[in-house]
């Protein structure tokens, strides 16, 4: 089933549902976001019963999503070391859940420590890879390299490379659409489950894409985009991640 967005609160800029006993906290640093317009007939045959394909006016979107993580860590402990900061990119789309929840559904998530993986698709169950990524400042560009290890396909590589600009003052209906999501959903058995997100409103900006060479979207299962993608950029924000919870369709 093709559900159609019809009003951007539906998509509010903070969580509906803050997170009070969070399992996680984590920071998101120099986030940049590329989406693609594609078929939802595609996306919906990728989903598991019970998750329905979101679209805004009428189109369904695909998003490459590149930032680091930084002091991943558990409630009242200090981040851990090593472990957990990295750079991560994932493929994602957008969906909803049988009563309708506004959330997203990740096709893969690279990064570059083994054990988070591990961790990740185990508990989660969540289809993280590990990587060879990195990410690369100077005063006007960010580069997002990555490289696929394992699990396969390996050896798929990305690397993205944009300027960030302007603030956006106010944010409009379809950059609430992809970016105001307040949760997300996983495989859980046979079933789906949902975690939820929570995090400040992100501070948006503009953002020219100086150059990108990237094959995770083709191997995530979607067409190979063949045309300029809608881009922004976001400093960073803390976040706090709920239980994940077996969801009934």
């Amino acid at each position: 089933m093709v559900r159609k967005m019809t009003n951007a609160n539906d998509y509010p800029l903070t969580t509906p549902s803050p997170v009070r006993r969070a399992v996680m906290l984590q920071r998101w640093d120099d986030v940049t976001f590329l989406h693609w317009p594609v078929d939802p007939e595609i996306v919906q045959s990728r989903l598991p019963s019970g998750l329905s394909v979101d679209t805004f006016e009428g189109r369904a979107w695909v998003g490459l999503v590149a930032f680091e993580m930084r002091g991943i860590r558990l409630p009242f402990l200090p981040p851990v070391p090593y472990l957990g900061s990295f750079p991560e990119t994932n493929v994602r789309t957008y969906v909803r859940g049988p009563n309708g929840r506004p959330g997203v559904w990740f096709d893969s998530l690279d990064i570059t420590r083994l054990i988070p993986v591990l961790v990740a698709r185990g508990s989660y169950r969540i289809p993280y890879r590990w990587s060879e990524m990195r990410i690369d400042r100077n005063r006007a560009e960010i580069t997002y390299t990555a490289r696929t290890r394992w699990p396969g396909p390996a050896e798929t590589a990305s690397r993205i490379v944009v300027r960030p600009g302007a603030p956006i003052r106010t944010t409009g209906g379809l950059e609430r659409f992809l970016t105001a999501r307040w949760g997300l959903y996983s495989n859980f058995g046979s079933g789906i489950a949902y975690a939820p997100v929570d995090h400040p409103e992100w501070p948006l900006r503009r953002a020219e894409l100086a150059d990108i060479d990237d094959h995770l979207v083709a191997a995530a299962g979607y067409p190979a985009p063949d045309d300029t993608p809608l881009v922004h950029y976001a400093a960073g924000v803390p976040v706090r991640v709920g239980v994940p919870r077996r969801i009934e369709s």
